[in-house]
């Protein structure tokens, strides 16, 4: 039964309730600091910690709940008889209940500045080291960690007459633990930002995800799947507001990830249509309508049922040109209250709102990570970002300016197709993409099927380099008049010689962009 309960939190929500609830059910309330002044002032009875044990609290709080009187009554087992005669001995009460939570660290090391002295002093201490000694003794005593709970227990406890279940204590021990993990696992994170080498990998890796939804299903309806929150400070794709539209799916977010990597990339207005994870079309305009409406040009038949992703605010008449075909997903900075309006007569449209994506700090935290049968791959982002204007030719014709811009616009958008990648593109849009063969050749022949523009004109992105110079001729054959890439075959000098034999201008960047 809960005859004593001792309650230390800073987030208060429900607590002021919750204690009147116990209180009502005869159970003596400890508690320390601003919990106790709160619980007092709303008229509950309260024993200050620091009356119990007959210690102050001292060290500017730093040091309050310490004391063998409050783990000694956490951690004593009532059906142990020399437990029980210990407690006797030293004057101490059994606490049945605990209710505790942390120091806001999480919210702390989420503020734009925050210096390390304000991170060091929201690392509670006390907090964790007593729930963690409630949860080891969970078969005497319950603890709280999350405020969603306090109406579960108060409801089991009316019924039983003020008891709780072991397995219900269980469940809430599994809880702490889990927190108090991640809790850990973000301070050792945030610690480890400040003095890690920026090459250096963590020994051991800690990962404080916290679960934000259960999505329908995964990449299949048969799969079960989750969404998680990773709190890096960075660009998240997960801080989007959902406007309008049906729940997010997990190919949705696959897609739209990719969508916003590649939105990015550009300071010009953007438009990027995304199809199972790759671009099927990717332009730059004076408007997000006329950005939109060359990127959809690219490939009209693969942008039905794509996502969408703008830099710019989109506008009526963006909204209007993309009100004819069927998508699953618009994420852009913001929309205008009539672009808003007329999405609404397509209400499946999902309408995500992110507005750090105009923010001049676009920064990708953390690790990209793959999970592997065992184990986890860990790499940095590719947010490699050359400077493609100023770069000269290996070849003996210099591209033109026009040719240059192109080649630009086709290389940022190469580093987002699928290995092996060739990408045709005017100086404001892609006018093909080959995605993903395991044949450079392939790529390129596909690219040009694919597309809806004739490519005589064109210039040519590929990710990796040219193993042999069939894919500069294909590409001649096509129509290419220019060509990056970025180089280091052994066969290098054969596929310049063969670019200059058909007086195509190729850059040779020394960065290879696989996407795998």
């Amino acid at each position: 039964m809960i005859k004593r309960a001792l309650i230390s939190v800073s987030d208060k929500k429900g607590v002021i309730n919750f204690a009147k609830e116990l209180a009502a059910f005869g159970v003596e309330i400890l508690s320390t600091g601003g919990t106790a002044k709160s619980l007092k002032d709303a008229g509950i009875n309260v024993r200050e910690v620091s009356d119990y044990t007959g210690f102050p609290e001292m060290l500017d709080g730093r040091l309050k709940t310490l004391h063998p009187k409050i783990h000694g009554g956490l951690l004593a087992r009532r059906s142990n008889p020399a437990d029980m005669e210990a407690l006797k001995k030293y004057e101490i009460d059994a606490i049945d209940l605990v209710v505790v939570n942390l120091y806001p660290f999480e919210e702390t090391i989420s503020k734009q500045f925050v210096t390390l002295e304000e991170a060091i002093e929201n690392i509670d201490i006390g907090g964790p080291t007593m729930l963690r000694a409630a949860s080891k003794n969970f078969q005497d005593v319950a603890v709280i960690v999350d405020p969603n709970d306090y109406q579960d227990i108060i409801d089991e406890m009316k019924s039983t007459g003020g008891f709780l279940s072991t397995g219900t204590k269980l469940n809430l021990a599994k809880k702490v633990f889990i927190h108090t993990a991640r809790y850990d696992a973000l301070i050792a994170e945030h610690l480890s930002k400040i003095t890690d080498k920026g090459d250096s990998f963590p020994e051991y890796l800690t990962c404080p995800l916290k679960k934000f939804s259960v999505l329908r299903y995964g990449e299949n309806p048969h799969q079960k799947a989750a969404i998680y929150k990773h709190n890096t400070g960075g660009l998240s794709l997960i801080d989007a507001v959902v406007l309008q539209g049906k729940e997010m799916s997990f190919n949705n977010y696959l897609d739209t990830h990719s969508a916003l990597m590649l939105a990015i990339e550009f300071d010009k207005k953007a438009c990027v249509i995304i199809k199972h994870n790759n671009p099927c079309g990717v332009a730059v305009g004076s408007s997000p309508a006329e950005a939109y409406k060359k990127a959809e040009k690219t490939d009209p038949v693969s942008a039905f049922g794509g996502v969408v992703a703008f830099n710019t605010e989109v506008d009526r008449e963006a909204a209007e040109a993309m009100s004819d075909l069927f998508l699953e997903v618009i994420i852009a900075p913001s929309f205008t209250k009539d672009a808003r309006h007329i999405f609404t007569f397509k209400p499946n449209v999902r309408l995500l709102e992110l507005p750090a994506l105009l923010s001049a700090n676009k920064e990708i935290m953390y690790w990209d990570m793959k999970k592997i049968l065992g184990g986890m791959l860990l790499q940095e982002w590719d947010v490699s970002s050359e400077d493609i204007l100023p770069m000269k030719a290996v070849t003996k014709r210099q591209p033109t300016k026009e040719e240059l811009e192109a080649l630009s616009f086709a290389w940022k958008v190469c580093k987002h197709v699928k290995s092996n990648a060739i990408v045709y593109a005017l100086h404001d849009r892609t006018v093909g993409i080959g995605i993903g063969q395991t044949s450079r050749v392939y790529s390129a022949k596909i690219g040009a099927l694919n597309a809806c523009e004739p490519l005589r004109g064109t210039v040519a992105a590929s990710d990796g380099f040219f193993p042999f110079r069939d894919g500069i001729d294909v590409l001649h054959e096509i129509g290419v008049t220019a060509v990056i890439q970025p180089g280091g075959s052994l066969k290098d000098s054969e596929v310049i010689q063969a670019a200059d034999e058909y007086d195509m201008a190729m850059i040779i960047t020394g960065i290879r962009h696989f996407r795998h």
